[in-house]
């Protein structure tokens, strides 16, 4: 079985990293302030981020929270930039049983949501539809963990994930995707969450 933690990956820009603006760093110690065991790893490259997919996938945590800049048709490292289409090879092999979280401008969209839906196990994915400014994404990821974990620390259920993505949409004022698999004719459900 797996296990409810968190698995952060974070890559930033050159600019980002003289600012010292590693929100996924600030993520990971907020959770273990709380008791939850998360693992960070920073990457620069794809072929980082393929290498720690694979620690990832060994790692059997259920969660991976991805942190990073975005479009609304690729992943930036700070290096490379890596098409929805070549992120999907990527992901999709690790994804089992997971849920998939995006701080990343854009990136959380219905493109990104039918490559990796429709082709892994992937159970969600959820994301803001637009820009959320440094200062905001740490408290409000941490915010949105600490609920989830305050109501089960063992397992999200897709009713208390909406209704936590809903809670830090309307405290931070920001635009929220959420992307769920089902049994519909498309293959997943979508629904921007409004502040």
């Amino acid at each position: 079985m797996s296990k409810p933690e968190v698995f952060i990956i974070e890559s930033l820009s050159f600019d980002d990293e003289k600012q010292n603006l590693f929100e996924g760093r600030v993520l990971s110690q907020i959770l273990h302030l709380s008791d939850k065991k998360s693992i960070y790893y920073y990457i620069r490259t794809k072929a980082e981020l393929e290498r720690v997919l694979d620690i990832f996938k060994k790692s059997d945590y259920r969660y991976l929270h991805i942190s990073c800049h975005g479009s609304r048709y690729a992943m930036h490292t700070t290096i490379d930039t890596i098409p929805f289409a070549e992120l999907q090879k990527m992901l999709c092999p690790v994804l089992n049983g997971n849920r998939l979280f995006l701080s990343a401008c854009s990136m959380t969209n219905r493109s990104l949501a039918k490559k990796i839906l429709l082709n892994s196990k992937c159970f969600s994915i959820v994301g803001p539809e637009n820009k959320v400014n440094f200062n905001d994404a740490a408290i409000l990821w941490a915010s949105f963990y600490h609920l989830m974990f305050k109501s089960n620390a063992r397992v999200m259920k897709h009713l208390k994930v909406k209704e936590n993505v809903q809670e830090v949409a309307s405290i931070f004022n920001v635009y929220m995707n959420y992307y769920q698999k089902s049994i519909t004719k498309s293959g997943f459900t979508s629904k921007l969450i409004k502040p």
